[in-house]
This record gives C-alpha cells, sequence and structure tokens, in this order.
C-alpha cells in the first residue's frame, strides 16, 4: 500500500523530476486543472480540491516514511491541489492559468505566514496545509488581478 501511496503524493513519479520537483508538480497542476475545468461544473472543481487534499494528507503521510523526512521534495500532490485552489472559481484563460502558475510558485517558495507554521503540522496534513495556505493567498491574489487586469488579457 505504501508503494501506491508514493505513486500518488509523488503524482505518478513527476516529484521525481531532477530538479524543480515542485514547479513540474505545479506544472502538473495546471494539466489536471484544465481538465476539471474542462468540465465545466463547479460541483467537480471543489469536489477535485477536496478528494485530492484528502488523498494528499493520507499519500504525504505514508510517503514521508518512505522518503524518511518532513515534506521531501519527491512529494508534489500539494503542488497539485495547491494550483487548483490557486485558479478555482477563477475565470481564467490560458495568460490567466499561467499567471496563476507563477504566482502560487512564488507564494509556496515564499511560505507568507501563517503558510510556514503549518507546515509544522503533522505529517500529510502538514505537507498538504502549507500549500493550501499559500494556495489561498494566491486565490485572492488571482482575483484582484483579473478585477484589474485589461479585458480579455487574464479572463
Amino acid at each position: 500500500m505504501r508503494r501506491f501511496a508514493v505513486f500518488l503524493a509523488t503524482c505518478g513519479y513527476v516529484g521525481y523530476a531532477p530538479v524543480a520537483p515542485g514547479t513540474f508538480g505545479s506544472a502538473a497542476g495546471l494539466v489536471i486543472f484544465a481538465l476539471v475545468r474542462a468540465s465545466g461544473s463547479t460541483f467537480v472543481e471543489i469536489a477535485t480540491i477536496v478528494v485530492l487534499f484528502a488523498v494528499g494528507v493520507w499519500s504525504g503521510t505514508e510517503a514521508e516514511h518512505h522518503f524518511g523526512g518532513v515534506d521531501p521534495g519527491p512529494i508534489v500532490l500539494d503542488e497539485v491541489v495547491g494550483m487548483l485552489i490557486t485558479l478555482a472559481l477563477i475565470p481564467v484563460n490560458v495568460m490567466g492559468a499561467l499567471v496563476g502558475f507563477l504566482v502560487f510558485r512564488a507564494l509556496d517558495v515564499f511560505k507568507p505566514w501563517p503558510s510556514g507554521r503549518f507546515e509544522r503540522l503533522p505529517g500529510g496534513l502538514g505537507v498538504m496545509a502549507d500549500d493550501g495556505m499559500a494556495a489561498l493567498y494566491g486565490n485572492g491574489l488571482m482575483r484582484i488581478l483579473v478585477a484589474v487586469a485589461p479585458a480579455g488579457w487574464l479572463s
């Protein structure tokens, strides 16, 4: 079962990218975002976030045991969920999604308060919660950017 958890936590081994696995995980998040958004369903969008967050808590805990560390680099399901939260329920076009990618990556790296503190939560909850908080900041920032951007630039 632990192998399956590692497979999920690394997003099908995307997290094994030799450089910047978090960036590759966020890119995978953009792909999943496009698939979810194509459904046209708010329910599917929210349900995907909730289910993947829960899966991330479980698989992140198992993967931490496998890798022997706290929030190790190969775990990237948190970045996938972070991208989904950053862009959740915001009407964006391709440019808007790319801006959201950059916004989330910056917030994930800098971890504004209290994001960094959430990383201290135990196991997979800490893995998921710090990126989830950064993504909530990202969602707020994206809403502002979409509101002030010239028509058609981001949405």
